[in-house]
């Protein structure tokens, strides 16, 4: 089922304390998450340093890793995905751990297609070569980025909101022409480090916005950002859960796609 976290911002900023020290932080999830269910089958945190992604995963829980720990202290960008698994579909091992990386390129998913032994040669037939000799694990997960990827280069300059929005239209006629009764649960956070697009689809999803610096409510205020930054400050944080206990948060409404520009300004759009 898994839980996800994606940050924007206008300026760099630390994030380690939403990660590992906040109130309902990545780490407290991966242990035990709103429903009581633990996340402990992989970890995957990733920060926009230079064009391309620096991307860390474990296929372990990160509640007993260390690494985790050290990535979360570390972090200190503008676009910061993580991620704590709760395996469906494929195994626990590193080729089936979040977030999927593919040249400058990220995606985590939290759900479940429970179609996708039906759906999966569908998806192969449909994809670009490239993007299918791509494919390392056998999760749902892996399949979809790789297919939106196959969307994009078809139209590299067009709204990165339609990619996503063609390509889960069809997975999801797909499912339900192959299984009219499976499962569809489809939330996903898809970036290349300039944009971050997704969308809520049968998961819980929210998000806030910031006009100002938040104090960190685990370290007496501190306000972790990069000094002679930009200003006004901007940033967002959409997760699966409110990770943050002193903040107004806002549920994304069911099938609903978002779009999180450079400057970090949030909207969102019906699927």
């Amino acid at each position: 089922m898994c839980r996800l976290y994606g940050f924007r911002s206008n300026t760099r900023r630390k994030v380690e304390c939403e990660l590992i020290r906040s109130q309902n932080s990545l780490l407290e999830q991966s242990l035990e998450d709103e429903r009581g269910q633990s996340n402990p089958h992989g970890w995957g945190l990733a920060t926009y340093e230079l064009v391309e992604p620096r991307v860390v995963r474990q296929a372990e829980a990160a509640f007993d890793s260390d690494a985790f720990r050290w990535e979360s202290a570390r972090a200190y960008a503008c676009n910061v995905l993580a991620h704590v698994r709760r395996a469906t579909v494929g195994g626990v091992r590193l080729a089936n751990t979040h977030p999927f990386t593919h040249g400058r390129w990220l995606l985590a998913h939290n759900g479940n297609l429970g179609a996708f032994d039906a759906v999966r040669p569908r998806l192969l037939a449909a994809m670009d070569p490239r993007q299918r000799a791509a494919i390392h694990g056998d999760t749902d997960s892996e399949h979809v980025f790789h297919w939106l990827l196959s969307i994009r280069e078809t139209d590299p300059d067009g709204p990165l909101l339609d990619v996503v929005r063609s390509g889960v239209c069809q997975v999801i006629e797909w499912s339900e022409a192959e299984d009219p009764g499976a499962e569809i649960a489809l939330n996903i956070i898809l970036t290349d480090g300039e944009e971050s697009v997704g969308l809520r689809y049968g998961r819980s999803l929210w998000y806030v916005e910031r006009d100002l610096v938040h104090p960190c409510e685990a370290c007496d205020g501190a306000l972790h950002v990069e000094e002679g930054g930009t200003s006004p400050y901007r940033a967002v944080v959409v997760a699966s859960e409110r990770v943050t206990g002193d903040e107004e948060w806002t549920q994304i409404p069911e099938a609903m796609l978002f779009h999180v520009d450079r400057a970090a300004r949030f909207r969102t759009e019906s699927l």
